[in-house]
């Protein structure tokens, strides 16, 4: 029994495909999924699951915040709840780390649902105010002692609605395994699209006001992590300009255990996301890229590394330069057509890097128990890589979304990037 948690029984036949896509069975035209309240509900399930609650904000005065609660289950163990706070100012490069394990988690804490959560040292509450300019927001506060406190209000405008890529229950789920009525894993992504922050952080005893935009998602992995995926990308675009606009993207990519033709049959690239304009969710792109098979999508969804090159400090092939792009039809309904992003952003080699806030050595970060199971596979040594730029996004769409937008726009802002290198070997990632 104990066994289940760590492998599966191999599929009767080894060459069926044992990867099901969020896009599988899901029209270019109806990408967009609604988050229903049970969406952003803590699942706190048993087996091998980590789910985490992860708001980034990017302050008006250029700080990048990440407020992030994660539920850890590992076989027949306790569930690890741990809280992570950074707070990084490009201005002076100083950065605030926080990592903790907290005590006495509930969910729902009393009356309230299961879309709040409260600890000992930190709180998630969830607050519904239909009909307003704002109608979903959380309350989001921890105190960690004179070093660090935080009281932030990040609320979603009605114009951006939460979404996941399709609808239904089973909207932003990804399957592993032959059986989709018996998956051997999953991971499931639902997003805020774009959030407004205000509120006070206290640092050092030291009170400061704090406003500005973000993004909001509500992540569950319910597998061990170096088996879900060797490599994640993670993009977070904000600009005041134009009425407000926000690019995000998700992008994981499977190791070649996981395909369309069983074992041995990946990579597969997984990438979702969606374009935020004049305050409006403009459109939700996803794409499926399958090794050897032509897409046919219309859609883009894509983030490209360029210009690799070795880092020496991870083993890992680092990118110097990114290209994130996103295309797909309008969800404004007075504005048919299709909508358009492209950003691009230089972040440096491994001596002169641009805008790199942290290489994290997730393995020193984790809980001891989720740590000891992923690092007892061989060869494992996951490290993330965080950036922030200015840079700019290129847009194009219907001009009745925003002036100017027919023939294309450059708008100024600040991009948040995550590149992370989880379960490949360090040796064949540079070879």
């Amino acid at each position: 029994m104990f066994s289940s948690f760590f492998s599966a029984a191999p599929p009767v036949d080894p060459t069926a495909p044992n990867f099901h896509s969020v896009t599988t069975n899901v029209s270019d035209s109806d990408l967009f999924g609604p988050l229903e309240p049970k969406d952003m509900e803590w699942a706190c399930a048993g087996g091998f699951v980590t789910e985490t609650q992860t708001f980034y904000i990017i302050a008006d005065d250029g700080r990048n915040i990440m407020y992030q609660l994660i539920h850890s289950s590992v076989g027949l163990w306790y569930p690890t709840l741990q809280f992570n706070c950074k707070i990084y100012d490009p201005k002076t490069g100083e950065s605030i780390w926080k990592s903790i394990n907290v005590a006495n988690f509930v969910t729902p804490p009393p009356g309230l649902d299961k879309r709040s959560a409260k600890s000992d040292q930190c709180s998630i509450t969830y607050q519904s105010k239909p009909g307003s300019d704002h109608p979903e927001s959380y309350l989001l506060s921890a105190n960690l002692g004179v070093d660090l406190q935080v009281s932030l209000e990040v609320s979603r405008p009605a114009t951006a609605p939460g979404w996941k890529l399709g609808k239904g229950p089973k909207g932003g789920f990804s399957y592993f395994g032959p059986d989709l009525e018996k998956p051997e894993g999953y991971v499931v992504h639902r997003f805020w699209p774009l959030t407004e922050v205000e509120g006070h952080l206290i640092i050092n005893g030291k009170a400061e006001s704090l406003t500005g935009s973000g993004m909001f998602v509500h992540a569950i992995q319910g597998m061990r992590p170096n088996l879900v995926a060797s490599s994640w990308d993670f993009h977070h675009f904000q600009s005041k300009e134009l009425g407000g606009v926000s690019a995000i993207q998700m992008e994981f990519v499977t190791c070649d255990t996981h395909g369309r033709h069983g074992a041995g049959s990946g990579p597969v690239t997984v990438n979702v996301g969606s374009l935020v304009i004049n305050k409006k969710l403009v459109t939700v792109t996803g794409r499926t890229t399958w090794p050897g098979e032509k897409d046919e999508s219309t859609i883009v969804s894509k983030s490209t590394h360029l210009k690799n090159i070795l880092d020496p400090h991870t083993g890992y092939q680092k990118p110097s330069e990114l290209d994130v792009e996103w295309s797909g039809p309008s969800l404004v309904a007075d504005a048919p057509g299709t909508v358009s992003g492209k950003v691009f952003m230089d972040v440096g080699d491994v001596d002169q890097p641009k805008g790199l806030i942290e290489r994290v050595d997730i393995l020193a970060e984790i809980p001891y128990v989720l740590k000891a199971a992923v690092s007892y596979v061989a060869g494992t040594k996951p490290f993330m890589y965080q950036w922030i730029n200015p840079t700019k996004i290129h847009l194009t769409g219907p001009e009745a979304i925003a002036p100017g937008l027919s023939e294309g726009v450059d708008v100024e802002g600040r991009m948040y990037t995550e590149s992370t290198f989880i379960s490949l070997i360090p040796e064949k990632v540079a070879a």
